[in-house]
């Protein structure tokens, strides 16, 4: 008779006991895995590229729009598939008019995931042919293919020459950061060789807290890539084998 007592007393604890762990469930409302909205906080990653002219001349037995070609092929699979990439690209279209050749630049691909193929596909397809509108492509980089995202935005800048169209993309940057701290530009020089077109290019990425990088050769260009996507590559999980 005690034993049984003391097994209704115990069952009792138990239930006394469960019914506290249960009373959160019931007074809240309950969410499963499937019912969740998930708040992008993806990064954003926006190539600005250039196909001006000069990238049809030949560096080390190969035009340099091929070796950009071959680069982009090689890094964009090591991005992080939580980021969003997007291509825009300048200098492509040939235009008799210096009004319109200063304003060829286009967003080729827009700022989302699931975009390297789409990438990929629309670099194969172009080639050099007009001028480098460097701080017009900055501009409607950040006003229109980056407008309505949050957190920071990196664009990486590669190019081969300095600005040609009257503006000055340091300038630019300069009146960017008064207003704007969510944007990071990366710059890689391309075979520049002019000291001035260099030092408006290191400024674009020093004041806006990016990284500047010069690459002469195709190795160069690839490890300057490589450093600038850093904060956006795909984590290696290191697996361990057993000798048995």
């Amino acid at each position: 008779m005690f034993t049984k007592f003391k097994l209704i007393f115990s069952m009792k604890k138990i239930i006394i006991f469960l019914s506290f762990i249960m009373l959160p469930i019931f007074a809240y409302d309950v969410y499963f895995p499937g019912e969740y909205n998930y708040k992008d906080k993806g990064d954003k990653l926006l190539f600005v590229v250039d196909f001006s002219n000069s990238m049809g001349e030949y560096l080390e037995h190969e035009t340099k729009v091929n070796q950009v070609k071959d680069m982009m092929r090689y890094v964009l699979p090591k991005i992080s598939d939580t980021t969003k990439i997007g291509l825009r690209v300048y200098g492509h279209t040939c235009n008799l008019l210096a009004y319109n050749a200063c304003r060829s630049s286009e967003l080729l691909v827009p700022v989302e995931f699931n975009s390297k193929q789409a990438i990929t596909s629309e670099i194969s397809r172009l080639r050099p042919r007009g001028m480098t509108p460097i701080t017009y492509s900055l501009k409607q980089a950040i006003k229109k293919d980056l407008a309505g995202l949050e957190g920071t935005k990196h664009i990486i800048l590669l190019t081969d020459g300095g600005e040609n169209c009257d503006e000055s993309p340091c300038d630019y940057s300069i009146e960017l950061i008064k207003t704007r701290k969510d944007i990071k530009i990366d710059v890689i020089a391309f075979n520049v060789n002019d000291d001035d077109d260099l030092a408006q290019l290191k400024c674009t990425a020093d004041v806006t807290g990016g990284r500047f990088s010069e690459a002469d050769t195709k190795a160069e260009l690839y490890r300057s890539m490589e450093n600038m996507i850093l904060p956006h590559r795909k984590q290696v999980e290191a697996v361990i084998f057993n000798e048995d």
